[in-house]
């Protein structure tokens, strides 16, 4: 009833104050029931419903900005800018996304993905505010768990220099700070933040001032003692002293209270941090029970909390975990490390089996691995699992602090290539462009499940940096019987015929198999090659495929630059041979969100657009052999 009056941004205004709870109530019966029907992220949604209403009803937008920290959460904020009859194609291909995007809408200020980086960039808008004059209220939202990521802390530390009104809301959704703390403490903010307030202590320092000789001497000591029992009584004073004034914590589902807050955070012109307390899940009892579980949930039932699919079965994540658990238990060197993805790596197995050996640092890619290669050096044996996406965030202590010491390290790279609804900041296809190009890496995808465990048990003895990449969801099966020793650089010939050589990396040994297959049906000979080692090249075997191969393929799921078809052709280039290489993987563009069979159908990975590139690229070749 009170949602259909949104239809546009600032229409939560016409609602009337006493209506404000039944307007959440109706967002978040929207949201259960859409990300139900859809997928998404719901938990993190449900939580901050009347924190952004307040917002909303505070902020003059588009004309404020607000950013918001990773963005997953900012779902009601689509809502309250007419985007509600949207969702019903929420992360879908051509839909809407599951996060900020400025070109869907003027009120998404800044397009977010990752963590950490908030406040960056709202401190960046209202610095080009400041320069231009504008006097727009600038609000950056960020949680408690993205202040363990070291770019926060450089943006808070550079924020104090700003001469202009700049608000970081400081969503915590902990619920560790006891209610007799967060009552003084939102009191004294209000007492703190009051016009009066000001006034009086600006009058008596001004006053005091003017007593000769000892005046100042006064107001110095009055301001260390001030200083003292605020780090008694008032939490935040880490931001206070950086020069941050902070307020709170103040009840992020108390929407009249936090309005009168940030209306008073507005009125400072310098940088203010205000701490909201919220509860991840609030409203929809499976998800505040479990908001890990409801995160980012695939459809479910809104009655029981189910998945409608079917458990799959175990997927690359689970094989990985339960390996790493097995070669652990015989090995007290093994360590394993995870940036705040315990659940999402697997690793909370390995936490429960060996709590001593397990390393949660947060969200800190870049401390994750510095920290591992101290632990190397120390002589442990460091198992690193981190998103694809994300490890490339940690490129420079990957480059310096481990490969050029030439450290064991093991990077265990998950959601490696196409993910689906996450959209663009999270596709796992630039790894292998930014881990080709540094010294001492070996990159190693497995084809299937027996291959990503053969791989681990290897990786135990191998005292250099190692990456193993491997995607998200199920782990095939297929080739059970295929199962080679794996011996370092070297590549599997899964099937050996002539003519036609495709070269697939990991996952896409798959479609390279159903590939070879349609073409053999059209007549043509195709060997398949398991590439396994991207990192190094396995140099003998395509100078040996020359000799009776005339097209070499290489196939992955992987943007062309920089990425291993880039390595052969090069390679295949200084040979001088009459070979040609035709190199198939993600275009060099950011794919956005869809379903993973329809991202490969815009990147051209199909098996139908693969078969016809290999035809054409053959059928050309072969009539150029044919006119000489």
């Amino acid at each position: 009833m009170f949602l259909e009056q949104i239809n546009q941004p600032n229409d939560i205004k016409n609602i009337e104050k006493s209506d404000y709870e039944a307007l959440a109530a109706e967002i978040r019966e929207f949201l259960v029931e859409r990300i139900a029907a859809c997928g998404g992220h719901l938990a993190s949604n449900l939580g901050v419903v009347e924190l952004t209403m307040a917002l909303h009803l505070v902020l003059q937008l588009p004309q404020d900005k607000i950013v918001w920290d990773v963005g997953h959460q900012s779902y009601t904020h689509k809502i309250l800018t007419g985007r509600k009859d949207e969702f019903y194609k929420l992360r879908t291909y051509g839909g809407l996304s599951g996060f900020p995007k400025p070109r869907e809408s003027d009120c998404d200020s800044f397009g977010t993905g990752h963590s950490s980086t908030s406040v960056s960039a709202a401190l960046g808008i209202a610095s080009a505010m400041e320069l231009s004059g504008d006097t727009g209220t600038v609000v950056s939202v960020i949680g408690d768990g993205a202040l363990t990521g070291g770019m926060a802390y450089e943006a808070l530390n550079n924020a104090t220099n700003l001469k202009r009104n700049f608000i970081i809301i400081l969503n915590d959704n902990n619920m560790s700070i006891s209610e007799n703390v967060g009552g003084v403490s939102t009191y004294l903010s209000g007492i703190r933040t009051a016009k009066s307030y000001t006034e009086l202590k600006d009058g008596v320092k001004n006053t005091l001032n003017k007593i000769p000789g000892v005046g100042e001497k006064i107001v110095r000591q009055v301001d260390r003692t001030k200083r003292s029992i605020k780090q008694l009584m008032v939490p935040g004073m880490l931001f206070e002293n950086m020069g941050i004034t902070y307020l709170g914590p103040i009840d992020g589902h108390n929407i009249s209270q936090m309005v009168k807050v940030f209306q008073e955070a507005k009125k400072l012109n310098h940088a203010v941090l205000v701490h909201v307390l919220t509860k991840k899940g609030k409203g929809y009892p499976f998800a505040e029970k479990k908001p890990s579980k409801y995160h980012g949930v695939e459809p479910f039932d809104p009655v029981t909390g189910e998945l409608l699919k079917p458990k799959k079965k175990a997927g690359y994540t689970d094989i990985f975990a339960r390996v790493l658990c097995g070669i652990a238990e015989d090995n007290e060197r093994i360590v394993a490390i995870t940036a705040a993805m315990a659940d999402g790596t697997g690793l909370s197995r390995f936490s429960k089996l060996y709590p001593n050996r397990f390393f949660d640092v947060g969200i800190a890619e870049e401390h994750a691995v510095t920290f591992a290669a101290g632990l190397a050096v120390a002589g442990k044996k460091p198992y690193v699992a981190i998103y694809s996406s994300f490890l490339q965030r940690a490129y420079d202590q990957i480059l310096h602090d481990v490969c050029i010491q030439n450290l064991p390290v093991v990077f265990a790279i998950d959601r490696a290539g196409l993910v689906g609804g996450d959209g663009e900041t999270h596709q796992g296809i630039f790894d292998l462009s930014y881990l080709n190009a540094i010294p001492n890496m070996s990159i190693f995808a497995p084809k299937n499940k027996y291959e990503l465990a053969d791989v681990l048990r290897f990786s135990v003895d191998f005292e250099k940096p190692l990456a193993i990449r491997y995607p998200r969801g199920e782990a095939t099966s297929r080739w059970k019987e295929i199962r080679t020793p794996i011996c370092y650089g070297k590549s599997e010939l899964m099937y050996k015929e002539k003519d036609i050589a495709i070269l697939a990396v990991g996952a896409m040994v798959e479609t390279a198999v159903n590939v070879r297959e349609k073409l053999k049906a059209a007549g043509y000979c195709v060997s398949v090659v398991n590439v396994r080692f991207v990192k190094p090249l396995d140099e003998a075997l395509l100078e040996e495929l020359t000799h009776t191969h005339r097209l070499i393929v290489t196939l992955e799921e992987n943007v062309l630059n920089g990425g291993y078809g880039s390595v052969v052709s090069r390679f295949m280039a200084g040979l001088g041979v009459n070979t040609h290489v035709l190199t198939i993987g993600v275009p060099n563009f950011y794919l956005e969100h869809a379903s993973v069979e329809m991202l490969r159908k815009e990147a051209g990975l199909s098996e139908e657009t693969i078969v016809k590139k290999i035809t054409d690229c053959f059928d050309a070749c072969q009539e150029k052999v044919k006119n000489r």
